[in-house]
């Protein structure tokens, strides 16, 4: 049936490609893809803010209903991600407590979540990443439909089953597998350029003349020198 079904990864990252975006902010990945393409900010971490990396799984679900869900905790292998659009819906959450610890013990690295959670204090208090949209005691019906491992669109941000997942305390974003390694290296770049920033503004020698420079472009008028 169109529409509730569940697809294989035709291709997914490597776990060393996935290690090597790691150590990097999500800021500065964000800032390699033109600031364009991350997961807006409703996404908030509801974790301890434990890193997160790994490779998508996607689940396109009702909004409320976690059956799908279910089904990708169990078929998801060491590494995965799960990344769930839900609508944006938090009227009913679609994971807590057991579902995240059914996920801990098939080695899932994280959740990304349009909709919401519950039993924050203990996934606040708990290592898992896991980003929502929101918090709400109500439970989820469990009847579907929904898919799995299809292209998503999650709070603004494109995911297909295979891609890069990342996530820190700024926020969550995806990285297109087809141009990872394209995007790494940029955002290698992003973090070595910020690195000779912080010396130079240590040192007090960080040059601010593009600050006057760009207002004067623009047509800003300064006070008269007397």
């Amino acid at each position: 049936m169109y529409g509730f079904q569940i697809h294989k990864r035709e291709a997914l990252a490597s776990a060393d490609l996935v290690d090597r975006f790691r150590p990097i902010p999500v800021s500065n990945v964000s800032d390699a893809m033109s600031r364009m393409t991350a997961g807006g900010a409703r996404l908030r971490p509801m974790h301890d803010g434990t890193p997160l990396a790994g490779v998508a799984i996607t689940v396109k679900t009702r909004p409320g209903d976690n059956l799908m869900i279910h089904q990708a905790i169990d078929i998801a292998g060491p590494g995965d991600v799960i990344v769930v659009d839900g609508g944006g819906d938090v009227t009913n959450s679609l994971i807590g407590e057991m579902m995240m610890n059914l996920a801990l013990n098939r080695g899932v690295a994280g959740f990304v979540l349009d909709g919401a959670i519950r039993d924050l204090a203990v996934i606040r208090a708990g290592s898992m990443p896991i980003y929502a949209a929101g918090v709400t005691h109500r439970g989820p019906y469990k009847d579907g439909p929904g898919e799995i491992n299809c292209a998503i669109a999650v709070d603004g941000m494109v995911v297909r089953p295979g891609d890069i997942i990342l996530g820190d305390d700024d926020g969550v974003l995806c990285v297109p597998l087809a141009n990872a390694e394209e995007i790494l290296q940029a955002s290698i770049e992003k973090v070595e350029k910020e690195e000779l920033g912080r010396i130079a503004i240590a040192e007090k020698r960080m040059n601010r003349d593009w600050v006057a420079a760009t207002l004067r472009k623009n047509g800003c008028i300064f006070p008269s020198v007397s």
